[in-house]
């Protein structure tokens, strides 16, 4: 096996098994999800929970001790924790695309994972959201996936202020995939009644469109 599938290959696993031991230790705090960055002074790590509060802690002692086991149990190297609060996080498009990537990880297919994902979006009131699964999803060569529903302005006032993008990637064996995924908020609403409709599609790029694939 090369050198660089090894890496991807540990990487990946490392990852899954921090998410893991993230989604036991704060149950209770309504762990969502975790990013993981290597920085040049050591990992850090980004927790998404409902209730941060529980996940930093009395004087901060939750968050440290994560931090201690994190680097024991792990080999993470100076682990430092922030934790971000999110009340919906199906409108949270960062925490979308890390919850496909950690699905294409887990082995889920890559269309069911991004129609799941999808229907939870819209579920949660988003006007609109595409999902892109871009990389090697079944075999040597490249693929490029695309899953959309409701309406996605793609420039203007509308698209600046009220859609959120997040990106993540997944590590599989055969190379890494990039997802990506785009969420007009629900404030767009009332954004877009002040726009006649014909304004809208010429001035922000709006486009209907249902799930593709």
């Amino acid at each position: 096996m090369a050198d660089v599938e090894k890496a991807f290959i540990m990487k990946a696993l490392k990852k899954l098994d921090v998410d893991m031991f993230l989604a036991k230790e704060l149950k209770k705090a309504g762990y969502l999800g975790v990013d993981i960055q290597k920085t040049p002074l050591g990992t850090y790590l980004t927790i998404y929970a409902e209730r941060p509060g529980l996940v930093i802690g009395r004087h901060g002692l939750t968050v440290k001790e994560l931090a201690e086991k994190l680097e024991k149990e792990f080999g993470l190297e100076r682990p430092q924790i922030g934790v971000a609060s999110v009340p919906v996080p199906e409108l949270s498009a960062k925490i979308m695309a890390s919850m496909v990537a950690s699905a294409l990880e887990r082995g889920v297919r890559y269309r069911r994972a991004a129609f799941i994902a999808l229907n939870r979006i819209m579920e949660a009131g988003a006007l609109g959201a595409e999902i892109i699964i871009k990389g090697k999803l079944r075999t040597e060569r490249a693929r490029y996936e695309k899953l959309r529903a409701g309406l996605l302005p793609k420039a203007g006032q509308i698209s600046d202020e009220y859609l959120d993008e997040g990106v993540a990637h997944a590590y599989l064996k055969q190379g890494k995939v990039g997802v990506k995924v785009r969420i007009l908020l629900p404030q767009a609403a009332e954004a877009l009644k002040t726009l006649d409709r014909g304004e809208v599609k010429a001035a922000e790029g709006g486009e209907v469109g249902h799930t593709e694939g």
